[in-house]
């Protein structure tokens, strides 16, 4: 029996994805609100949350971060229960999946709500973890928080030449989550990438999710 996914991407690469070869995926990519961006001057624009500026450490839009990972989850949370789930995204958006990421693995949002979805797998690209070091703690406090963290799948990419989240912040959130318990994290570097993506990157993207999830189909030309 062929697995399949849902899997939600924050992006704006709806006909990118039409041309994957992975016929076992059905991609989801919603738009982001309008709101202002403090990182922008305050200029209303789509933004999953509002940044000030980007990093780990930085103060963080939990309030933003938990209603667009609710936003998520209840757009996957009405397919059938023998689909399994993902998120991934790109910069901002792969921000907002790792946040779903330690919702899942936590069992709840910031706010204290129940995280409604099992997830199996989250992409990151160009993003890094918000309000790190608090997830961190949180994470490796609970017990059914560490074992979930071990099981969940994770691929982050970063380019080292990324002149709008530096490559140190894509590192050292991966690093973050593999101390927290993440066991299942494989981190790609790509020389000369910046700020975009690339048809080396979307391969492995292909491949890690075939490997991880038995989605047949996937061949390369």
């Amino acid at each position: 029996m062929v697995n399949k996914m849902d899997f939600i991407l924050f992006c704006s690469w709806s006909q990118l994805l039409e041309t994957l070869p992975l016929p076992n995926i059905k991609w989801i990519c919603p738009t982001a609100p309008t709101r202002p961006v403090a990182l922008f001057g305050g200029f209303p624009c789509t933004a999953w949350f509002d940044a000030g500026e980007i990093s780990e450490e930085a103060p963080s839009d939990l309030e933003g971060l938990d209603a667009s990972a609710a936003h998520v989850a209840n757009l996957l949370s009405t397919e059938p229960p023998n689909i399994k789930l993902g998120i991934g995204g790109f910069s901002m958006g792969a921000a907002t999946a790792l946040y779903s990421a330690t919702c899942h693995v936590l069992g709840h949002y910031g706010n204290g709500n129940i995280y409604p979805i099992n997830l199996s797998a989250i992409v990151s690209l160009s993003g890094w973890l918000p309000c790190s070091r608090t997830l961190k703690n949180q994470i490796e406090r609970s017990r059914d928080g560490i074992r979930r963290a071990a099981s969940l799948p994770l691929f982050l990419c970063h380019g080292r030449g990324d002149d709008v989240v530096a490559y140190e912040h894509g590192e050292r959130s991966a690093v973050t989550l593999s101390s927290s318990g993440f066991q299942n994290l494989i981190f790609r570097s790509y020389n000369g990438l910046g700020h975009y993506t690339v048809p080396e990157e979307t391969d492995e993207v292909c491949r890690w999710l075939t490997a991880n999830l038995g989605l047949e189909g996937f061949r390369l030309n």
